[in-house]
C-alpha cells in the first residue's frame, strides 16, 4: 500500500496499484481511468477513491467495467512529480516495442512503475469486453479552468466534445511519449482531463464530477442513477469558453541546465500579446512571439515544459477536416512532389519542405496527419485516423448523435 497525501483536504489515504474495480451486472464499455502518472497530482486518486466508494455505498448498477488504476505510486508518496524520469514521458514507440520484446532493462524505479501499468492495461484488454475507454486525470501548477487534452482522431473529437469544458487539440505534436499517446496508437478512445491547480479543493470536486460524466456518456451508469445536472454544471460553469476548441501553436521546452522562470501570474487560458514578456531564461527575457493564449504556464521545479501557446479553431476548419477526413482526401497526398511514404503500412509519410513548400502544418492537419519536424527541410507526419478503431464504437449512442 502507499500512502497519498492530499493538502486540499488535509488527508491521508493508502492505495494499490488498483485503486478499486467495478464488475458490473450488465454487459457494457470497459472505463479505465489513470490517475497521479505524476507524484505530485493526487487530486485524481482522491477523486477515483470516493467515486468508487460511493457507487459501491449506494449500490448503483453499473454495466461494463470500471478500472481505477494509479500511476507513479514512489513519486506520489513522495508528493514530487517524478523521481528519475517522467513517467508520463516513458511510452514511445521503439521503449514500448523493447518493452513487448522484454528486451527492456528493468533498473531504476520509474521503469517499474512502466512496467506494472502496462502489464495491467494489456491483461484488461486481453480479458475484459470493449468497447474501451482510456482516461487520465491530471492538474496543473498554475490556476486554471478544466479543460480536455485530445489527441485529434476523429473518435476522439466527437466523444469529448460532449463534456462542457474547452479541448485542446495537437499535444502529442509537442510531447514525446505521453501515456495517452500511446493507447491512441493502439486505436482507442483517449484522452486527458485536467482538473484544476494542484492542491485546489475544487479540482477534486471537478475530478469526480468528469468521472461521474464519463460513466454517463459511455453508457456504464444512466444519468437518471445519478444527479447528472449538478455535475454537468460545476464543469460548465467554470469557463465561458467551455465550448471553444484549440490547437497547441507553440511549446516552450527547457533545456537541461537552463535556468527558466515563468513570469509570475499568469493562468490557463489567459490571453498573451505579440511582444509580451512570460518568462525568464538565463538572464534573457522570453517574449510571445504572436497573440494567442498561453496553457500550463510552469510553476513547479521539474519537468521542461515552459508553457504552451494556444489559438481557437474556427467551427468551419472542424467541420471540414471530418469531411475530407471520412471520404479519405489523404489518398492524394503521395502524388504530391516532396511527399513519400515512410512506413509499409502506409500511415506515415515524409515531406520535404523544399519540394513541398506549399503545405503547412495546418493543411496536413486537416488531413487528420500529426507532424513531427526531423530537420529543417523535413517533416515526419503520421495518420491520427489510421488506427482508430471505429468498428468497435459504431452501436454506442454519441457516435450516432
Amino acid at each position: 500500500m502507499t500512502k497519498v497525501f492530499s493538502k486540499a483536504l488535509n488527508e491521508t489515504i493508502e492505495v494499490n496499484r488498483i485503486i478499486g474495480e467495478i464488475k458490473g451486472n450488465q454487459p457494457g464499455p470497459t472505463l479505465i481511468f489513470t490517475a497521479g502518472i505524476h507524484g505530485n497530482e493526487p487530486s485524481g486518486i482522491f477523486a477515483l477513491h470516493q467515486v468508487l466508494k460511493e457507487i459501491e455505498g449506494k449500490t448503483l448498477p453499473i454495466k461494463g467495467n470500471i478500472y481505477a488504476i494509479s500511476g507513479n505510486l514512489t513519486a506520489l508518496e513522495n508528493g514530487s512529480r517524478f523521481i528519475n524520469q517522467d513517467l508520463n514521458r516513458m511510452w514511445t514507440s521503439e521503449r514500448m516495442q523493447q518493452i513487448k520484446s522484454g528486451n527492456i532493462e528493468k533498473v531504476g524505479g520509474d521503469t517499474i512503475q512502466q512496467l506494472n501499468i502496462f502489464n495491467i492495461i494489456n491483461n484488461i484488454l486481453t480479458t475484459e469486453e470493449g468497447p474501451f475507454y482510456f482516461m487520465d486525470l491530471h492538474t496543473t501548477s498554475s490556476e486554471t479552468i478544466p479543460f480536455l487534452t485530445v489527441n485529434d482522431s476523429l473518435i476522439n473529437r466527437k466523444f469529448t466534445e460532449q463534456y462542457p469544458v474547452p479541448l485542446i487539440l495537437g499535444i502529442e505534436e509537442y510531447l514525446d511519449g505521453p501515456l495517452l499517446s500511446y493507447i491512441n496508437e493502439l486505436g482507442y478512445v483517449a484522452f486527458g482531463f485536467e482538473g484544476g491547480q494542484h492542491d485546489s479543493l475544487s479540482s477534486i470536486e471537478n475530478h469526480k464530477a468528469f468521472i461521474y460524466q464519463s460513466l454517463v456518456y459511455t453508457e456504464a451508469i444512466s444519468k437518471e442513477e445519478i444527479d447528472f445536472q449538478c455535475y454537468y454544471d460545476l464543469l460548465a460553469k467554470t469557463s465561458v469558453d467551455s465550448r471553444n476548441i484549440y490547437e497547441i501553436y507553440y511549446h516552450y521546452r527547457i533545456q537541461e541546465d537552463e535556468n527558466f522562470t515563468m513570469k509570475p501570474g499568469f493562468l490557463n487560458f489567459q490571453r498573451i500579446n505579440k511582444g509580451q514578456e512570460l518568462a525568464d531564461s538565463d538572464g534573457e527575457t522570453i517574449i510571445a512571439k504572436q497573440q494567442g493564449r498561453i496553457l500550463m504556464p510552469q510553476y513547479q521545479s521539474q519537468g521542461d515544459d515552459g508553457y504552451f501557446s494556444i489559438r481557437r479553431i474556427p467551427s468551419i476548419f472542424l467541420k471540414l477536416s471530418s469531411y475530407v477526413r471520412k471520404i479519405r482526401l489523404d489518398k492524394i497526398l503521395p502524388l504530391m512532389p516532396g511527399v513519400n511514404w515512410l512506413s509499409d503500412k502506409k500511415d506515415t509519410l515524409i515531406v520535404n519542405r523544399k519540394i513541398a513548400w506549399l503545405f503547412a502544418k495546418q493543411f496536413f492537419h486537416l488531413l487528420g496527419y500529426r507532424s513531427k519536424k526531423i530537420d529543417e527541410n523535413h517533416l515526419v507526419i503520421k495518420n491520427r485516423e489510421a488506427a482508430s478503431r471505429k468498428e468497435e464504437y459504431e452501436n454506442v449512442l454519441w457516435l450516432r448523435n
